[in-house]
């Protein structure tokens, strides 16, 4: 459906029943994002939040917290949107099916942006502190911009056409901002932003940024796309939406015409201030980093606007659904993009960067007798030179030859498979001193710390257990043994207070291990509450890879080095403990969630809705 703006699609969802209202006055610190949070747990719809207190403006949430609902909210567009992404990664395609391909073909002119000389968004100026004062959680530094669409243009090459769109979370007041003057714009490492504020600062100018916020949902969704470089954002948006993306331009700055909000101003060259912290979507909180300052010019909004925002934490949350749907529509691109590449999947419930899966094709020398990984290690290298998946720190990579029909989504059957076949001594593949998610605070500092490639290929090597081996002695501060799933094994061990003492820690877990029969359990994973770990495959995966750094916390029974290749001949331990370093885990206020609760009892708004 062609929503000319966001009032159309709420308009729609609740004639679907897929919106409620929320009509008590909800405070936007930290109670708003409480109930979206638990409305999207109980995979609820959409929340009209229709009395904001300190604001004038009503907002609206989980628009995308579910799949299917959005879906729903392209249901006229996605088939057209995903012919056309396949006419891109394949051309070949239009020839042999030019009839199944025609109606993608003219869906294009929805694609070019269309510029205009006025808009809904131009009825009227505000300020910053008149607008939703959105904070998430207790020790976030401000109130945020939860769902921005950060628009630039390349100085070097004006034009929309020439363009990015981005979602980078936007800090509106707090810390040393000055009140409706500065705002802080957080930004992260491989964003087309980056590209132009460097071009900028090459100039010597200033690079113009408007910020738009709402408008019809094709536009929000645009600006999480991770669309190659050099493809502007506002194509995708009107291919998606059906509907051409309407601009001006106004005392040099682009405005989204549709928007609700639009905030425009100006990066100067190397002006920063403290941003953060923020409570984000690996499960932990981005700590206080200085990055660009961004100084306000002014606040448009059309008339009966409406603030759009999200909520972030640990997965899944409702980012969890703009990914899948991004998997969706460009995955069968990636395959075509790296020879050999059949499936990739990064793990929501890791964080998305910390672990990805994949599985390739191994025919570099199948006149062998033994198999072993190659090709798939050309088609690792290439995954972590591709795009955003370069922010990967866990690849584990699979031959497809050993199981055609391996599946990366069903993420237990993957790791039994590659656990069953893994040599820990020739499949280990490290790149340290490199650069990680500016989000990951398991390295060594902001953007640093290691990555780690495990390949398998070849025969079954092992048979995997789910039990805990007889006769295993842990020593002191050790404990608690469970198993996640065959094959894996979590033992609690003592708190980690410096790196000292964690290398001992692993010394004495390693010798201990090396005593038992552990034959059947490959991978050890070492943690504060092995109940918690082994209690869900999703506790597993956010414990065990967003707090580990593959150079530091990677350890096994009967290590060796030879010549600078490191691997052990017994099971691998990683040390997925909390460090010292690392940001605080999130954690909900008991007064918050208290007042949530009163809105789900009998005759409360949400009743029956959490």
């Amino acid at each position: 459906m062609a929503y000319r703006s966001l009032q159309d699609c709420i308009r729609d969802l609740e004639k679907h029943g897929h919106l409620v209202r929320i009509r008590t006055e909800v405070d936007p610190d930290l109670e708003m994002a409480a109930i979206h949070r638990r409305v999207f747990a109980a995979k609820g719809p959409a929340i009209l939040f229709e009395n904001v207190k300190g604001s004038e403006f009503p907002a609206v949430s989980n628009l995308f917290g579910d799949i299917n609902r959005t879906r729903f909210i392209f249901r006229d567009t996605l088939d057209q949107v995903k012919a056309l992404i396949e006419m891109k990664a394949d051309p070949g395609k239009v020839l042999k099916h030019p009839v199944r391909y025609f109606e993608s073909a003219l869906h294009a002119i929805f694609a070019l942006p269309k510029k205009r000389s006025r808009g809904p968004v131009l009825y009227r100026e505000t300020t910053l502190d008149k607008l939703p004062q959105i904070r998430a959680w207790q020790m976030d530094g401000g109130p945020y911009i939860f769902l921005p669409q950060v628009f630039t243009e390349d100085p070097m090459q004006p034009g929309v056409m020439h363009s990015n769109l981005g979602c980078y979370r936007v800090q509106m007041a707090g810390n040393d901002f000055v009140p409706n003057k500065e705002m802080g714009l957080h930004y992260q490492i491989h964003r087309g932003i980056g590209v132009h504020q460097s071009k900028a600062n090459e100039l010597g100018q200033p690079l113009k940024v408007s910020i738009f916020v709402g408008g019809p949902p094709s536009h929000s969704f645009a600006a999480v796309m991770p669309l190659p470089e050099g493809i502007s954002e506002l194509t995708f948006a009107g291919a998606l939406g059906g509907r051409r993306f309407r601009y001006i331009r106004k005392d040099g700055h682009v405005l989204s015409a549709d928007a609700d909000f639009v905030i425009t101003g100006e990066l100067h060259p190397g002006e920063t201030k403290p941003e953060g912290p923020f409570g984000d979507h690996l499960g932990y909180y981005s700590l206080t980093h200085p990055f660009p300052l961004m100084r306000v010019h002014k606040v448009y909004h059309r008339k009966g606007a409406i603030w759009p925002f999200t909520v972030v934490g640990r997965p899944p949350q409702e980012d969890t659904s703009f990914g899948a749907m991004i998997h969706e529509l460009v995955g069968p691109v990636v395959s075509k993009e790296i020879p050999g590449l059949h499936r990739v999947h990064a793990i929501d419930e890791a964080g998305v960067h910390p672990l990805l899966l994949a599985v390739g094709s191994e025919r570099y020398t199948p006149y062998l007798n033994e198999r072993r990984p190659q090709e798939i290690l050309t088609m690792a290298h290439a995954i972590l030179g591709f795009g955003q998946m370069s922010l990967s720190k866990y690849l584990w990579i699979a031959a497809r030859e050993d199981n055609p029909s391996l599946d990366v989504e069903d993420v237990q059957a993957f790791f039994m498979h590659m656990l069953e076949r893994v040599d820990w001594k020739r499949d280990l593949h490290f790149d340290t001193q490199t650069t990680i998610d500016t989000l990951d605070y398991s390295g060594d500092g902001l953007n640093s710390g290691s990555k780690l490639v495990v390949a398998a290929a070849g025969e079954k090597k092992r048979s995997l257990t789910d039990a805990v081996p007889e006769g295993l002695n842990l020593s002191a501060g050790f404990s608690k043994p469970r198993t996640v799933f065959p094959g894996v094994l979590a033992i609690s061990g003592p708190p980690y207070t410096d790196r000292s003492a964690g290398v001992q820690h692993m010394h004495q877990l390693e010798q201990a291990l090396a005593g038992s029969n552990m034959e059947g359990l490959p991978l050890v994973v070492l943690c504060d509450d092995s109940e918690f770990t082994a209690a869900s495959h999703g506790n597993f995966l956010w414990v065990t890879f967003t707090r580990s750094n593959p150079s530091h916390d990677i350890g096994g029974v009967d290590a060796f080095t030879d010549n600078k290749h490191w691997g052990c001949r017994g099971s691998l331990v990683i040390d997925a403990r909390i460090k010292p370093h690392h940001a605080p885990v999130l954690e909900e206020d008991p007064a918050v969630a208290a007042k949530v609760d009163a809105l789900g009892k009998k005759g409360g708004e949400l009743e029956g809705r959490i």
